[in-house]
Formats: structure tokens, sequence, C-alpha cells
């Protein structure tokens, strides 16, 4: 079994209406103090140091006269999205199931970060922000968002991986054997012709008949397609001719983790399952700690 989806306050938090969040999105505006690498996907101490580091290269760069990017946040139960305001061009996506740790300053209160691992280079990267003091709201807000994905998750079939490997594996199989088919029937349709290329040869040679030498009716491609009588009396309906496969063997739509079921699983997103998985075990910590640790630090 996998643990809860996330470590919730004793205070009674400001809660979304889960229907925005995964239908649709909550927003936020911000300005983004950057992203640094930490040691650990989890811990008070290790955000702290992070966003003391941001906080005092911040402090640098208002002192040359730069501002700091405002951006906005895009929370649903597919992430965390940062986009520019005004182009709504995507910075950076965090998966929520590779965000590990969230946290609001306690002292200041605009502050947030969150923790999430790069997937490619398995590094865990710290993002913070100033918030305009609703940083214990946008907190929240992700760690109801990760409930949620983590419910969906497991309603999807999560729950059951290993089941799904095995039809994914069946389905390679299956799709391993009509390609051998595929060949096979290549093979005999050749045969087939040339057969049918000997019976027609000029007088002298073999005598065409209705049957090959075997004394049985010639193979045409089309023979498959008529009905054939048993001993029994009965008739065999041919096989029906092979559907659509525009975009897989078994009309599979585009990943999405959260409506993917047991029909349209496909080996190649089994990777993307177990990472999930994964992710969702380990759980999101959410916290609400003192980030900021004297007066200079607190000024952003």
């Amino acid at each position: 079994m996998m643990n809860r989806a996330f470590n919730r306050r004793k205070e009674k938090p400001i809660m979304h209406n889960p229907e925005a969040l995964v239908r649709h999105h909550v927003a936020y505006s911000a300005k983004f103090l950057g992203i640094t690498e930490v040691d650990q996907p989890k811990g008070t101490d290790v955000v702290r140091v992070a966003v003391r580091k941001l906080k005092f290269q911040r402090h640098i760069k208002k002192s040359e006269g730069q501002k700091l990017p405002k951006v906005e946040l895009q929370i649903s139960i597919y992430g965390v999205k940062i986009l520019d305001p005004k182009t709504k061009e995507i910075q950076h996506n965090c998966q929520l199931h590779r965000m590990s740790f969230c946290a609001d300053d306690k002292t200041d209160k605009r502050i947030f970060t969150y923790i999430c691992t790069e997937p490619e280079t398995k590094r865990h990267l710290c993002y913070v922000f100033d918030s305009e003091k609703c940083a214990e709201e946008i907190t929240v807000a992700i760690g109801q968002a990760f409930d949620l994905a983590y419910k969906k998750f497991l309603e999807s079939g999560g729950k059951d991986v290993e089941t799904r490997k095995q039809i994914g594996n069946l389905q390679k199989r299956i799709q391993d054997l009509e390609m051998e088919n595929s060949k096979l029937k290549k093979q005999l349709q050749d045969l087939e012709d040339q057969l049918i290329s000997t019976q027609s040869s000029p007088a002298g040679s073999i005598p065409v008949s209705s049957t090959d030498v075997f004394d049985m009716v010639p193979f045409t491609p089309t023979s498959s397609m008529t009905r054939i009588s048993n001993s029994n009396g009965t008739s065999l309906l041919p096989p029906l001719p092979p559907k659509d496969r525009a975009i897989d063997l078994f009309g599979a739509v585009p990943f999405d983790p959260f409506i993917c079921g047991i029909a349209d699983f496909t080996p190649d997103i089994q990777s993307k399952l177990d990472e999930m998985q994964e992710g969702f075990k380990m759980g999101l910590t959410l916290e609400g700690a003192i980030l900021s640790l004297d007066q200079v630090d607190s000024r952003c």
C-alpha cells in the first residue's frame, strides 16, 4: 500500500474546489527567486539553506538594479506550471509525483518553496518564490492537488502496476505474433503465385486444373473472405479485417495516467507508471517552517 498523499497541517487549511484542480487549474501570481540544487528530497534544513542562498543572490541583483521576474503559477493534478504572465509561455513544469517537499515561511509570509526531482538527472531542485503574502495558501493548494492526483492514480489502476505490466507484455507478444503472421502470409502468397504461374504455362507443360498437385483448390487472396461450409453443414464467417491502426495496434490515445484503463495500456508507458508509483509512494511533505533566520534575510 502507498503512503498517504501528503502530511496535513494541524490548522484548517484554505481548500480549493477539487473540480478546479482536476479539470482545470488554480492560478497565482508570484515573483521567482530562482532554482538551486539540494542534496536531499526532503527536509526543513535543506530548503532553509536553499532559501537563504537564493535570497542572498537576490540582494546582490537588487543592488545592481535588477528586478525579480514575475511568473504565473498554475496548479492542477497534472503538476505545477511556471509561466510567463504575459506570453503564457511555460518556463518550468513540475509534475506532482516528482515533488517531495513543500514549505512556506512562517516569519516571512511571502516566501514558499518546493523540491522537485529532475527525471533525467535525478537531481533534487529547490524552487523558491515570493508570493505577496499568500505563500501558505499556495502550499496548501499544491498539497491538495497532490492528494487528488494520488487518488486519481489509484482509481485509474496504478494500484496494480504489476498486473498492468503483465498485460503490456502480453500485448507486446500479440504484436510480435501479428508481425510473424504477416510474414508467413507473404511467404504463402509467393508460393501460391508460383503455383498459379506454373499451371498457366503453355501447352505441353503441366495441364491447367481446378486443383493443385495435391488435389486441393488453389489459394486465392479472396478465398479467406468467402463463406466455407464445414463437414457438419454450418458456415464459418471469415475473419474481420483489421481496424485502422494510425495510432497504434490497439488504438491507444495519448497517455494520461489519470484516465488510463486496462484496455489502452501499452508497454511504452510502463516506465512512466513505475515512476509515478514510486513518487506517490514517497509522498509530499507540507510544512510551515521558519526559513528566514534574521532581519536582513527577511527582506527581499
